[in-house]
């Protein structure tokens, strides 16, 4: 017995570099990243470190890694009954194991699990975290077109892709946050495409992309309290159930406000990180310094009006995902189109490559209206397979879905700036044309076209048809207004924003935008005083 445990103990100091003079093993074992179905009914030794450990009503389920992926091992001491009690998250271990499959996933059947002695334990997880940060290496990519402000950012987009790949090849979940526009969909599902297939490689499981990985909408243009509080609520019940690390949340086309900074703090009280790739203005980047990386273009001294959120994670999505295959590059064309992105040559290139895959202007415009009015209906849900259709898998299917719903949509928008046309009051103040348009008087509850694309109609009716210039349109509700400005108006959100706050503060108003396009919540009792000074704030322009 002494034998044999002094010479076990001395094939695992040769397996993670302790030699001992005059002695040589012949020790064979097994990456992960090399079983594959050819393996089933092989035997092999994996050494690693338990990541996770679930108890089941049968066998016990350990989830080990090695620094190239993740193996279920399961292994049986009777009904519910836990295996190896002695085995914890965070121990290195030794496991001989037969290859086999379980509802078409590959596992471990374990017929040996063994911790490794103390003096170990740091050289695998040292092993292994060098070989994690290996493989999260991006080889940097071309970006789609040739743009000033996608080269500012190339060394965030390297160093975000990079914290990606780690989280997945860490066995971290990843949580997307996104704008509910098409936009916001746009950004959250070109990263989509891109991290799904590395997290089903990383665990050798289909299932995986659903446990280790949720996209959800968010209505407000900012990462909200209540959503970080939703997030990391259900993110602590997934750690005390399952072992699940804490997750790393990409927020995008929202989180570069001021408005978001305490749901980001709040998640980080719990051990959540972030990454934020947002196009919209800010006074302070108060961000930054709370997030893994902030790609923005106002923080390399470029617009956010040139580039929208969806044409930024597309490129993004890339970096972290180098797959031709992913079908995404029509996305920049069709999120640039929904956001009436002012970047001509940029956008000319997106669309040729658009064009090439068969999606013509009116097309992406089709489908960029058709995510909205379906944004509408679904809320918060995630709805994975619906909005893979929207979005082309398959394209078939895409196109008839957008050929039914685009016509009804165009209806339901043409019935909805009938309604604003009639409803719409105007007035000069100085130089400016304003629009109001009180929402809820004009339209039925839950009615599409949205108030904020209700605004957007009728603004560009009066611009376009009636040649109205120094136009603004506000949307007002009892709480909310939402605004869209012409160019030639000199108006600002943000600079409205100021304002409000200064002049008046109790109303607490919150919110923000584009330079042009935006809205602000406030107290209702405070709707005819924050009109008042809306006006006020256009008088002084």
């Amino acid at each position: 017995m002494k034998r044999n445990f002094k010479k076990d103990f001395n094939k695992k100091r040769e397996d993670f570099g302790f030699k001992k003079e005059g002695h040589s093993f012949n020790y064979e074992k097994k990456d992960i990243e090399t079983i594959d179905a050819s393996c089933k009914g092989d035997s092999f030794k994996i050494t690693g470190i338990i990541d996770q450990i679930e108890q089941t009503g049968g066998p016990t389920i350990f989830y080990i890694v090695d620094g190239t992926g993740t193996l279920a091992l399961k292994a049986f001491e009777g009904a519910g009954t836990r295996a190896y009690p002695e085995i914890n998250v965070g121990d290195a271990v030794d496991a001989k194991v037969v290859i086999q499959e379980y509802q078409g996933e590959l596992e471990g059947d374990v017929k040996r699990l063994e911790i490794l002695p103390e003096e170990f334990k740091k050289t695998v997880q040292d092993k292994i975290l060098e070989m994690q940060k290996k493989r999260a290496k991006v080889e940097p990519t071309e970006f789609l077109v040739k743009d000033i402000i996608l080269d500012k950012l190339k060394d965030r987009f390297i160093k975000a892709a990079e914290e990606v790949r780690l989280a997945v090849i860490q066995n971290r979940p990843i949580i997307i946050r996104h704008h509910n526009d098409a936009d916001g969909y746009s950004s959250g599902y070109s990263l989509e495409r891109a991290i799904l297939p590395l997290i089903v490689k990383q665990h050798n499981s289909f299932k995986a992309a659903w446990e280790f990985y949720t996209r959800s909408p968010i209505a407000a243009p900012m990462y909200e309290i209540d959503d970080s509080i939703r997030d990391t609520a259900h993110s602590l019940s997934n750690a005390a159930k399952f072992s699940n690390k804490m997750p790393l949340v990409l927020v995008v086309d929202t989180g570069s406000g001021e408005k978001d900074l305490l749901g980001i703090k709040q998640g980080r009280v719990h051990g959540l990180d972030f990454i934020v790739v947002d196009h919209h203005a800010f006074d302070t980047d108060l961000i930054s310094k709370e997030t893994l990386v902030h790609i923005n273009p106002f923080l390399v001294g470029e617009e956010g009006t040139k580039f929208s959120a969806g044409m930024l994670c597309t490129e993004f999505a890339r970096f972290i995902n180098s797959d031709p295959n992913l079908n995404i590059t029509q996305i920049p064309a069709m999120a640039g189109l929904a956001d009436r992105i002012d970047n001509p040559d940029t956008m000319g290139s997106y669309l040729k490559i658009a064009e090439k895959k068969g999606y013509d202007k009116q097309m992406l415009s089709d489908i960029a209206s058709v995510i909205d009015f379906i944004s509408a209906k679904l809320r918060f849900m995630e709805a994975r397979e619906y909005i893979e259709v929207l979005f082309g898998e398959p394209m078939e299917k895409q196109k008839s879905l957008v050929n039914l719903l685009a016509p009804y949509i165009r209806d339901l928008e043409s019935k909805g700036l009938e309604i604003a046309k009639s409803a719409v009051k105007r007035e000069k103040i100085g130089k400016v044309n304003l629009q109001i348009l009180e929402v809820e008087k004009a339209f039925a509850r839950g009615f599409y076209p949205k108030p904020g694309k209700s605004v957007s109609l009728i603004q560009e009716y009066a611009e376009e048809q009636e040649k109205l210039e120094n136009l603004v349109t506000l949307g007002l509700m009892p709480d909310a207004v939402t605004i869209r400005a012409s160019s030639d108006s000199n108006f600002s959100i943000q600079a409205l924003g100021e304002y409000l706050e200064k002049h008046l503060p109790k109303a607490f108003p919150e919110g923000g935008g584009h330079k042009h396009a935006g809205s602000f919540r406030f107290i209702p009792n405070k709707q005819q005083e924050v009109l008042d000074k809306i006006k006020e704030y256009i008088k002084s322009l």
